[in-house]
């Protein structure tokens, strides 16, 4: 089911709501470059699980208005806002990739709405201290966060034309990360049903233009606008060991810092792994609420 949300400030949201739409709600914010058209659980599966997934474009992608300047924080008001439309009082989320440090924020700030949050191979604050945000990334990552916080006009001009490109060919994108893809990742994107699935992820993010993915790295380069320490609901951190795109010291460093996270961590995984772990996540996330010092005592009980 479709809808056109507005945000509080006039914007127009384009969300998806796949599933049972009287089950429990999870909302799932997008990677960078993308859209709500990401991959996701087919709708058997969530029907079996009674429950609803909720996506949407951030600002600047697929169907979304561009919200120029806006920072990881914004994405909060955006979250409620669909919520309020939808008439939902508290839900889960879940971020992928760039989406991480948004359902992060959500979780900080909606403190009685977010009931758990899921950040898979996210990123740490532009600013965490003790992290050589750097270490372990890709050279095509690396050059583009580093244009972004000295030369946000350089990423522009850098973006743009990219953009186009995956409008031109969705494929695109994916042939130009071969050369930087691990095994790993080379084989989790070589299944025809999900690379059909990411291509279409990426011509819908970049359909308009490429402002979504601008604005998504400059906000990633930039102060967050929220405390990590405020969370207060259970938060499970997933990362690949082996990623390059989003190195798994983020999720470390994280894990460090958010009160009672419970990190997983996978030795022999990298980045495009996180849509495999997926349903796991799911069902973690779909736990009923207990308290933070009971839900460690469960999870430290042999299985």
């Amino acid at each position: 089911m479709r809808n056109r949300v507005r945000a509080a400030d006039g914007r127009a949201l384009m969300v998806e709501r796949f599933g049972d739409p009287g089950g429990r709600p999870v909302f799932l914010l997008h990677g960078t470059p993308g859209s709500r058209l990401g991959p996701a659980p087919r709708g058997m599966v969530l029907y079996q699980r009674r429950m609803q997934l909720i996506a949407y474009d951030r600002p600047g992608y697929g169907g979304s208005d561009r919200h120029p300047g806006r920072t990881v924080a914004d994405a909060v008001q955006d979250v409620a806002a669909i919520a309020d439309f939808l008439e939902l009082d508290t839900f889960a989320v879940a971020g992928r990739s760039g989406g991480g440090p948004h359902a992060l924020a959500c979780a900080a700030l909606l403190p009685g709405r977010v009931t758990r949050a899921a950040a898979l191979v996210g990123l740490a604050p532009w600013d965490a201290d003790g992290l050589d945000w750097f270490d372990g990334m890709t050279a095509h990552n690396v050059r583009e966060y580093t244009t972004a916080s000295v030369d946000p006009e350089g990423l522009a001009a850098r973006l743009i034309p990219r953009a186009a490109g995956i409008r031109e060919d969705p494929g695109r994108l994916l042939e130009e990360l071969r050369r930087e893809l691990t095994d790993h990742d080379r084989m989790t994107v070589s299944d025809a049903g999900l690379r059909r699935m990411l291509e279409r992820n990426f011509a819908e993010g970049v359909r308009h233009s490429a402002y979504g993915w601008i604005d998504d790295v400059l906000a990633l380069s930039s102060p967050w606008g929220f405390d990590l320490a405020a969370i207060s609901c259970p938060v499970l951190l997933w990362h690949g060991e082996k990623d390059v795109f989003s190195p798994i010291g983020h999720s470390r460093w994280l894990a460090q810092r958010i009160p009672g996270a419970t990190a997983a961590f996978d030795p022999e995984a990298a980045h495009f792994a996180a849509f495999r772990a997926f349903p796991d996540i799911l069902t973690w996330l779909l736990r009923e609420h207990v308290p933070p010092q009971q839900e460690q005592e469960q999870e430290q009980q042999p299985a």
